[in-house]
């Protein structure tokens, strides 16, 4: 199936997007199209070749083919007429804002483009992890405890130590910190409300496990990645993420007993279905005294999470096949042919 890749947008992932696409160019089975949303929200065609940090970080893609969306694609302009993408799928693979709030979902289903990734509601719910930590809860899945501050209010907070401040809006571990006194705890503050207005303050267990578990939904099966146990300092942060791609070469699955890889598929079900049909994710989950707690939902996880499943490109092209957009509504304008058929015509 001919893909097109959506990456970059205005988000301070941004720079995650394009290693994201760059590795994934290497991992699809079948040539694709890469589109590229620079910072101003403009769009680009980036020839495969050029597909490099250099034409990022020099701004020289604005050399290439410039892009509009319209109803049913991407569109190259030219001098007389405009020239349709030829994708039959679009795979949204921008972190963060504009690729996981909901702002391409929106405009793939307004002008009705065919795409893997969630859909406005998904979005709204998984960007934000407080509405994260409530939605868990409306499907049956436990998750840590925690706090809620609001920049300029919370001034009589207390928190417990140790424990780990997350800007609430934002992945890839950007802004978070682990505090262990008071002085940490303002550091910590400062630099979380540099990225977001409001963070969530959780408890931080020394011990606790972590998991990572993706998958998507095919007609009405759900098709599981392998269970990875990421390997991490203190906890997981920007540089283990994202600096070592290449540590991802061997599949090798969690050390866990039966019981808790049920438990793990059955949160995971709960959290995807209905709710993110239509994208691939990745849950991380925390194992703590044998029960299963969400961490967080990535809707557009990093290289779309391809390294944890054993058959990634016949996984994505059946999830394509699956993708539905919203059915169209005929309008028949019949109460206003009726009101127009009345005296006293509208």
């Amino acid at each position: 199936m001919k893909f097109a890749i959506l990456f970059g947008g205005n988000s301070y992932e941004h720079e995650i997007s394009i290693v994201s696409a760059v590795v994934l160019k290497k991992v699809l089975s079948e040539e694709a199209l890469f589109i590229f949303c620079d910072e101003e929200r403009e769009f680009y065609l980036i020839e495969a070749s050029n597909l490099n940090a250099k034409t990022f970080s020099s701004k020289a893609y604005k050399k290439e083919k410039k892009l509009i969306l319209k109803q049913g694609g991407f569109y190259i302009k030219n001098f007389l007429k405009e020239n349709k993408l030829e994708a039959k799928c679009v795979i949204n693979l921008i972190h963060g804002r504009d690729g996981e709030d909901g702002k391409i979902a929106a405009l793939f289903e307004f002008f009705g483009i065919n795409f893997i990734g969630p859909r406005l509601e998904a979005s709204v719910l998984s960007f934000n992890k407080e509405l994260t930590k409530l939605y868990a809860k409306s499907v049956g899945v436990k998750t840590l405890k925690y706090s809620i501050l609001r920049k300029g209010a919370n001034s009589q907070f207390t928190p417990t130590f140790p424990c780990i401040l997350k800007p609430v809006r934002l992945g890839s571990s950007i802004g978070i910190s682990v505090a262990k006194n008071e002085e940490e705890f303002n550091y910590g503050k400062d630099v979380g409300f540099e990225f977001d207005d409001t963070l969530l303050v959780e408890e931080f267990k020394k011990d606790i496990k972590e998991y990572n578990l993706a998958g998507c939904m095919v007609g009405d099966e759900l098709i599981f990645s392998i269970i990875e146990e990421p390997k991490k300092k203190e906890f997981l942060d920007f540089e283990q993420k994202y600096l070592s791609f290449s540590g991802h070469n061997e599949l090798i699955e969690a050390d866990l007993n039966d019981e808790l890889k049920i438990k793990l598929k059955e949160a995971f079900s709960k959290i995807y279905n209905p709710l993110f049909k239509g994208a691939l994710i990745r849950c991380d989950f925390f194992i703590f005294e044998n029960e299963v707690y969400l961490n967080e939902i990535n809707p557009n996880p990093g290289s779309l999470a391809n390294y944890l499943f054993k058959d990634f490109n016949t996984t994505l092209n059946q999830l394509a096949k699956s993708v539905k957009n919203e059915a169209k509504i005929k309008i028949n304008y019949s109460f206003l042919h009726s009101i127009n058929g009345q005296k006293g015509k509208l």
